[in-house]
């Protein structure tokens, strides 16, 4: 039984050619298939009469969970998770750090065949010291395991390849592939990241770069799939 799992910066729906196209994000979310995609930068458009990640689900086939981080009277901002598993548990993790933009977390528990499948969908800050902090944090959600399956997913800014907060995640799941998914014409850095515990259930990661992706937000989508040996009909 496989599934695959995705994560992705949608740059608000604006693509690197400054046009704010949502169907192209849709189209990018059908290239990849996945049964659950996390997303960050969604921030509230009306589309059609409907909010962005509200359209973006309705398109694409998915039950929409907002995480908002910015609460504004125009217009909300912050993280989503995109699924097509039954939702079992949720929570919504404030890592907002006095003085500087708020983040958060969607900590999200779903049936994945019977099994109980732990997803974290974070977007955590510019500086180096509030991404040690939110990770302390995060790892704090894996130290009682109540899944059979965890992930750590989303945009982690972290540019350091031997710093901290790579070490410490290092740590907890094992080491994962440094995939290049930033800027996503040219894409340098490893932005982008998923971790999965038990390290095993990993059966593939790469970066989702078509022609329809590189230009459709400044990051490209991470996609992970992930295999069990349980018989099921569902991947």
């Amino acid at each position: 039984m496989f599934i695959t799992l995705a994560t992705y910066n949608i740059h608000a729906g604006i693509g690197v050619d400054g046009h704010f196209d949502p169907d192209r994000i849709v189209r990018v979310l059908q290239e990849m298939d996945a049964s659950v995609v996390a997303l960050q930068e969604v921030e509230h458009h009306s589309v059609d009469g409907v909010d962005l990640l509200d359209y973006l689900a309705d398109k694409a086939g998915f039950e929409a969970i907002a995480g908002p981080t910015l609460l504004r009277q125009s217009r909300d901002y912050g993280n989503a998770l995109l699924t097509r598993l039954p939702v079992l548990a949720l929570n919504r993790i404030d890592l907002s750090l006095s003085g500087w933009e708020p983040r958060g977390a969607i900590d999200a528990t779903l049936d994945w065949n019977g099994q109980r499948l732990q997803v974290v969908a974070t977007h955590l800050g510019l500086r180096p010291w509030e991404r040690r902090e939110q990770v302390q944090q995060l790892l704090e959600l894996f130290e009682t395991p109540s899944a059979d399956v965890s992930l750590l997913m989303g945009d982690l800014n972290e540019w350091f390849l031997w710093g901290r907060v790579l070490r410490w995640l290092h740590a907890h799941f094992e080491s994962t592939p440094h995939c290049a998914t930033f800027p996503s014409r040219w894409p340098l850095f490893a932005l982008d990241r998923v971790w999965v515990k038990p390290r095993t259930m990993l059966d593939s990661m790469g970066v989702h770069n078509t022609p329809l992706a590189r230009i459709a937000s400044d990051h490209l989508p991470l996609k992970v799939t992930l295999k069990t040996g349980r018989h099921s009909g569902q991947g």
